[in-house]
């Protein structure tokens, strides 16, 4: 095994990888990842690091975990692919989730004062235009899709989350189109402060713009909080496959009791801050109520 230091998602870790392993690719994929994808010499401070072991995988990929360890194999084709950086990284959620850091699927914009409102909300819900919307309008970016949640002592933080956006084309014709990669700026450099969660919902067929309180949290929304802050450390959206043929992989065997009474602990502290629903036809309209909620 080749042994090097891998710093990615706001924690370094050992890393211990095939001999020859060209990780070229998954270089290439280091600003889709909060906080980087970045190898460097391994010295005396990495010893008590968290340690992801990475082998190929003779018949199926999967994980296991030794304490502090987690075992990798995967698919040649994965690993010589840019999956080695989403995989490394979604194996060190537990080591985040146990000094109190969370990967979420998310957007997240900090406002001209320097406070975080992280966007929630389903696949296509308006997060990424609303979050580019806002930053026209001074605010400052903080993760497009993976956002990342801290908790320090009496405060939830939003920490930099993955600094680049896929942007669809203005054209409707090219709906269909890949959408583009965008650099987000300008972006978050340190930990803010968490001022409050929105939940979006953009469609043009909404009739009325509205912002509407969700406190207390219905039992509906405590079931998507929960399935949200587990999203990660499930692996759930990082299969092991690679990038040829179907992706696909176990639920994997990172989570445990204590974490998931953090978790639960975190959807409290969640409740205390100022929490709701956004209704909006479109991106510039949302911006603008949230910015009005927040100025």
């Amino acid at each position: 095994m080749n042994p090097a230091a891998l710093a990615t998602g706001h924690l370094t870790a050992a890393l211990e990888l095939p001999p020859g392993l060209d990780t070229g690719p998954a270089v290439t994929a280091a600003n889709r990842l909060p906080g980087g994808w970045h190898l460097f010499a391994p010295g005396p401070e990495n010893r008590d690091c968290p340690v992801v072991e990475v082998t190929y995988a003779d018949a199926e990929p999967k994980v296991t975990v030794d304490g502090q360890t987690i075992r990798m194999s995967l698919t040649c084709g994965a690993a010589r692919s840019a999956t080695l950086a989403y995989t490394t990284y979604t194996a060190l959620e537990r080591a985040r989730q146990e000094r109190q850091i969370l990967t979420l699927h998310a957007n997240a914009a900090v406002t001209p004062s320097g406070r975080g409102v992280l966007l929630l909300g389903n696949k296509g819900a308006g997060k990424t235009s609303v979050t580019l919307a806002l930053g026209e309008r001074g605010w400052t970016h903080a993760g497009d899709d993976l956002t990342v949640l801290a908790e320090h002592e009496d405060e939830l933080l939003i920490l930099p989350g993955k600094e680049t956006a896929a942007v669809r084309p203005q054209d409707p014709e090219l709906w269909q189109a890949p959408k583009p990669i965008v650099d987000l700026a300008p972006f978050l450099r340190v930990p803010v402060p968490l001022a409050g969660v929105i939940r979006l919902t953009v469609h043009p067929a909404i009739p009325r713009p509205q912002l509407v309180p969700a406190t207390p949290f219905s039992a509906n929304e405590q079931l998507r909080l929960h399935e949200a802050l587990a999203r990660y450390i499930s692996g759930l959206p990082t299969p092991l496959t690679g990038p040829t043929g179907a992706p696909y992989g176990p639920v994997w065997p990172l989570d445990d009791l204590p974490l998931a009474r953090w978790r639960t602990h975190l959807i409290t502290r969640l409740e205390q801050h100022p929490y709701t629903y956004l209704y909006a036809p479109d991106p510039q309209t949302a911006a603008d109520l949230i910015t009005g909620e927040y100025l």
